[in-house]
């Protein structure tokens, strides 16, 4: 019926809440674990992750090639679970690559600092000191990575269809409230339209994997964007051969597609330091 996606701070109980959401609506939940270890059999290397992974990327990490694959993989494995639909998935940026799907809801739990505070406290035994100081790496580290790599600030309430501050609502009844909004929310209609939204942002980014990881085009900030049976391709090239040379490998690879460049040429360019 529906994709849900779901964005916490640390000690806002959002995985609990997630498994429990899953479990009430009969859907699969996608858990960090799983999403990782998809990146990794799509190619990444299990021993990067940890520089990019829901963390901002250090300064010289968000200049090589690594962190684009990272993001690429990382696409293609929200984007894989998401087609399988009547599904959970955690963290991310999964709110954000699945934005425009209509199927999707986006969900978001907070707490305040005092709450999570006494939650860290509990569960790891720690003072106040150390619960705090994870309480500022983790927000700091999250607000990060979507900065860096969407460009989103993931406090803005504006971004998810329903914010839930879990230090007034127990798991359970924060888990009825996701399940009524998806009953109250999906249609027929936007399943369909949603399952096929899914499909065009993952065969686009199918392409985008091809033509950078495959083919080996030097293409930077590459994206193909569906409508319909229409593709344009978005980037900076150096040159018109490259730009040529992606167009025509998208338009073998998807026949039925009309195939377009939007991509900006500019000579020189060097996305990362040589």
């Amino acid at each position: 019926m529906a994709i849900l996606t779901i964005s916490r701070a640390v000690a806002s109980m959002g995985d609990e809440i997630a498994a429990a959401a899953a479990e009430r609506l009969g859907y699969r939940f996608v858990n960090r674990k799983d999403i990782e270890r998809r990146i990794v059999e799509l190619g990444f290397p299990e021993e990067k992750l940890r520089k990019y992974d829901e963390k901002k990327p250090g300064f010289f990490a968000s200049l090589t090639k690594d962190r684009d694959e990272y993001l690429d993989f990382l696409q293609t494995a929200v984007l894989e679970f998401a087609s399988e639909n009547n599904c959970i998935l955690i963290g991310r940026g999964s709110s954000i690559i699945l934005n425009d799907a209509p199927n999707h809801l986006a969900f978001r739990f907070i707490a305040n600092d005092t709450v999570r505070l006494e939650r860290l406290k509990a569960e790891f035994n720690w003072d106040s000191k150390q619960a705090m100081k994870r309480i500022r790496e983790s927000d700091a580290n999250r607000k990060g990575f979507h900065k860096s790599f969407f460009n989103y600030d993931i406090e803005n309430p504006s971004l998810f269809h329903l914010v839930i501050n879990t230090g007034l609502f127990d798991i359970d009844g924060a888990a009825k409230m996701i399940a009524d909004t998806v009953y109250g929310f999906i249609t027929p209609e936007k399943e369909a339209a949603g399952q096929r939204r899914v499909e065009e942002l993952l065969i686009g980014q199918r392409i985008v994997n091809m033509l950078i990881l495959d083919y080996h085009l030097n293409i930077s900030f590459l994206r193909a964007v569906i409508s319909g049976h229409r593709l344009v391709l978005h980037g900076v090239a150096e040159s018109a051969a490259l730009v040529e040379q992606a167009v025509s490998v998208a338009a073998s690879e998807l026949p039925d597609y009309k195939v377009e460049s939007a991509i900006s040429i500019v000579q020189d360019f060097k996305a990362y330091p040589q």
